[in-house]
């Protein structure tokens, strides 16, 4: 069912991007209305124009695709048809909250969406680069020009885009290869001292005849995207190939077609003007070959995702009533259904277990390498591999609910999030190519002036040479390429990145904040001892403060009514029921009204503790649970919660990397310092509400830390938004998982190690990628430009500098694919 809820954003009238009021830059007043913009160049055409902008309709034939409006920005690549496709927004977190407009989840607070219901399963394509523009097509991005890739990878066969490259490069490598002959042959035979002029030349309508093809046909995607660069006013890497390759195909075309208008500086040798065919046409085959080693690379960064979707089993076997068995799609499985699963086969969707015993290897989604020993009352996770034993089980989450369709989520969505460090090359990429054009101009005309005889001719190859070397696209891939890649390999290792900001603060992080109940410990706690007040059976107490508890989700609650059961102790119905956050539950049970908690909720409800506990001391680390009927004290429960096998050895290890590790805990004191002093944790709090936690990180916050903090329970999830990065455990509540950045599959802190090193890794291959994106510009510009001439009397051939520009995204992306080997 939709939930209602109002509009949280407003629409850029001039590009249609999504702008949240309370933090948009650019605003601006017209009408009594404010209009807000995502970028200052919207501003300002709206502010010299208002009037196109006031009522945007979409072009005929097009529709309104994720949050940008495809139909008023892009060109033919990435139009839709009207009736292509329906979408709504959902929240990948809260699937049941739909909108038909882009706002925030009531829920949550995250974005929501646009999920597109594309006839025959059509899925949706994104710009690595600009998330924010979708199609159901394959296209081009109408802001950078880029091939637009899956949003969410699907097992499909090869991406359109990359076989349409790679029949256009073919082509023109056959025809290019002649024609570099027939240009560049002579001069080759001369330097081998073969005995022909260096200078002699072919007909030029021969080499006009294999170049046209080349450029027109083959290079035809670029001179589209050109264009669009202009009509979009975003200049991009296609915007300096289209100038480039056009000047130097254009040139060579008005020279062969009429020489006699050229004068006597542009004429060569032979008599008539230089053309340079072969370095069009060179030029637009290794843009070519550059694009399918990117489309091919880039589909790598998200084989992560394929490899998780690759994971589900196609079908699963039904058990019906009857007892007959049939093995039905994976699609066809319902919540409710019971599943055979035999060994060695995966199971199919996450439930719990009713008959059977067996080992079941979790490692694709939590990364534990160990088998985990499942029985009957155990729960399961779909695609995980059974071992030995036989399984029947039950469905309980399936399709979009399951694990795996949620990690799948969480990581695609991670993927098209943005770091902060991306500033500093949106900052550049906003001012490359029209420097890049500048230093083109400057070029020809220094060329012309002051350079060696034919002077034009050198002026037009190098400046030719500057637009086609420059690469903004190195610049914009450096950090998605990098998230993409690093996002997915945390998935593979249990740890998931809901965004790419959290992965640069992880390696800054110098404080980590945890909770004690589900994150230090196992959150599994069991009764050790029950004591009543005289009068009170101990059955009769354990059976009201279970029944209580049948409703709350904590630990402790869960621990009594698991005690119960155990003892077969048949457990009434409550009403009334309520969760008083970080202090415990009330309601009514046989019609006495009851409440269950600690210290905080007893004064709250003005009942006095007797002088002398009625527990002793007991187990160290145990927690109480105290219990009132009627008003009156009636007992309390020593419940004691074991610390995970795996905590002692990974705060040893953030100790040693000089993280100051801070315990805060709702739990008694005695508690808290035993479990703090088993560890060796020197900083604590206990008996601490929610709302108290929250202002502990603020303060660490206000004390220049960099705050991470690790929780698992609805209280934790102040704090977890608060902290600079909320680590939440895949083993607690949905609320705490949708508060924090980083998920931990398996809950524990080994996670968080693992995390660290990958925020570690991935901002270490940001800069590696920014550095070389960087260094290559810094260098390839001038020399295009012919800086070192004067010196070594060296020129950079358009034909090399197409070589390198194509080379350079595709180092980036390499470099970026290296983290799927790192070590976590």
């Amino acid at each position: 069912m939709s939930t209602p809820f109002p509009i949280l954003s407003e629409r850029d009238p001039v590009c249609g991007m999504t702008v949240d009021p309370a933090t948009a830059q650019w605003r601006h007043e017209h009408g009594g209305k404010t209009y807000y913009f995502c970028a200052s160049r919207c501003r300002e055409k709206f502010a010299a124009d208002p009037q196109p902008y006031l009522a945007p309709k979409p072009a005929p034939g097009m529709i309104q695709s994720g949050l940008v409006q495809l139909g008023a920005m892009a060109a033919k690549p990435v139009a839709m048809p009207k009736r292509a496709a329906a979408g709504k927004y959902v929240c990948p977190m809260c699937p049941e909250v739909e909108s038909p407009v882009p706002a925030a989840c009531p829920k949550c607070g995250m974005a929501l969406e646009l999920e597109i219901v594309a006839p025959h399963g059509r899925a949706q394509y994104t710009c690595p680069m600009h998330p924010e523009v979708t199609s159901t097509e394959p296209g081009v991005c109408p802001i950078c020009g880029m091939a637009l890739e899956l949003r969410t990878a699907v097992a499909e066969e090869e991406n359109p885009e990359l076989r349409d490259m790679r029949r256009r490069f073919w082509v023109s490598a056959v025809l290019t290869a002649p024609l570099l002959v027939i240009a560049m042959g002579p001069m080759l035979m001369s330097v081998l001292g073969l005995g022909v002029d260096a200078h002699f030349a072919g007909p030029p309508w021969l080499e006009a005849l294999l170049a046209t093809p080349v450029v027109l046909w083959g290079g035809w995607p670029f001179f589209v995207r050109f264009w669009n660069s202009l009509v979009n006013r975003s200049p991009n890497m296609f915007t300096l190939i289209g100038l480039g390759t056009g000047v130097a195909y254009g040139y060579s075309v008005v020279a062969t077609a009429l020489p006699g208008i050229f004068p006597a500086s542009l004429r060569g040798m032979h008599g008539r003007p230089e053309v340079y065919f072969e370095a069009a046409a060179a030029i637009t085959t290794l843009v070519l070959l550059g694009q399918v080693l990117e489309l091919k690379a880039r589909a790598q960064t998200s084989s992560a995702i394929r490899a998780l979707l690759d994971l589900a089993p196609p079908t699963a076997r039904r058990i019906h009533d009857d007892g007959r068995e049939e093995d039905i799609a994976l699609e066809q499985v319902q919540a409710g259904n019971r599943l055979r699963v035999r060994p060695g086969e995966k199971i199919p969707v996450d439930g719990v277990v009713l008959e059977g015993a067996s080992a079941v290897d979790e490692s694709m989604v939590t990364g534990e390498s160990l088998p985990v020993a499942k029985q009957s009352g155990a729960r399961v996770i779909g695609a995980t591999v059974n071992g030995t034993g036989s399984l029947v089980m039950r469905a309980e989450r399936v399709g979009s609910e399951t694990l795996l369709a949620q990690i799948v989520q969480l990581v695609s969505r991670a993927q098209r999030s943005r770091a902060p460090i991306q500033r500093l090359a949106d900052k550049v990429a906003a001012i490359f190519v029209p420097a890049v054009v500048a230093v083109a101009v400057i070029t020809f005309i220094v060329w012309s002036v002051f350079g060696p005889e034919p002077r034009l001719a050198h002026a037009l190859v190098n400046a030719v040479a500057v637009l086609i070397i420059a690469c903004p696209c190195a610049l914009g891939l450096a950090t998605p390429m990098a998230v993409m890649v690093g996002t997915g390999r945390g998935a593979r290792a249990g740890v998931l990145i809901r965004n790419a900001e959290a992965l640069e603060i992880l390696e800054k992080v110098d404080t980590l904040v945890v909770d004690k109940t589900g994150t230090l410990t196992e959150g599994k706690p069991r009764v050790r001892v029950m004591q009543a007040v005289v009068g009170t059976e101990v059955g009769e107490l354990w059976r009201l403060v279970a029944s209580l508890e049948r409703a709350s989700e904590h630990p402790l609650g869960q621990a009594i009514v698991s005690g119960a059961r155990e003892q077969q102790i048949e457990l009434a119905e409550v009403q009334e029921f309520r969760s008083i956050t970080g202090k415990g539950v009330t309601g009514v049970v046989e019609g006495k009204r009851m409440a269950a908690g600690n210290a905080a909720l007893l004064s709250d409800l003005h009942v006095d503790l007797p002088g002398p506990r009625l527990v002793a001391a007991g187990e160290p680390g145990s927690s109480r649970v105290l219990v009132v009927i009627e008003g009156q004290y009636a007992g309390e429960v020593a419940v004691v919660d074991p610390i995970k096998p795996s905590t002692p050895s990974a705060l040893r290890q953030l100790k040693s990397e000089g993280v100051r590790v801070v315990m805060l805990t709702g739990d008694n004191r005695a508690t808290a310092a035993v479990v703090a002093g088993q560890l060796g944790i020197t900083e604590f709090e206990a008996e601490i509400l929610p709302e108290r936690k929250a202002e502990a990180v603020r303060k660490l916050q206000q004390a220049g830390r960099v705050v991470a903090m690790a929780g698992d329970g609805i209280n934790d999830a102040p704090a977890l938004a608060q902290a600079h990065v909320g680590i939440a455990m895949g083993t607690g509540t949905d609320v705490a998982m949708e508060a924090g950045s980083v998920t931990l599959v398996k809950g524990d802190l080994e996670g968080i190690v693992r995390a660290r090193k990958l925020g570690r890794a991935t901002m270490r291959n940001i800069r590696q990628n920014l550095f070389f994106a960087f260094a290559y510009n810094l260098l390839g510009v001038p020399i295009a430009a012919g800086v070192l001439y004067p010196f070594f009397g060296w020129l950079l051939s358009p034909v090399l500098a197409a070589a390198a520009m194509s080379l350079s995204s595709v180092s980036v992306i390499g470099n970026s694919l290296r983290l799927r080997g790192v070590r976590l």
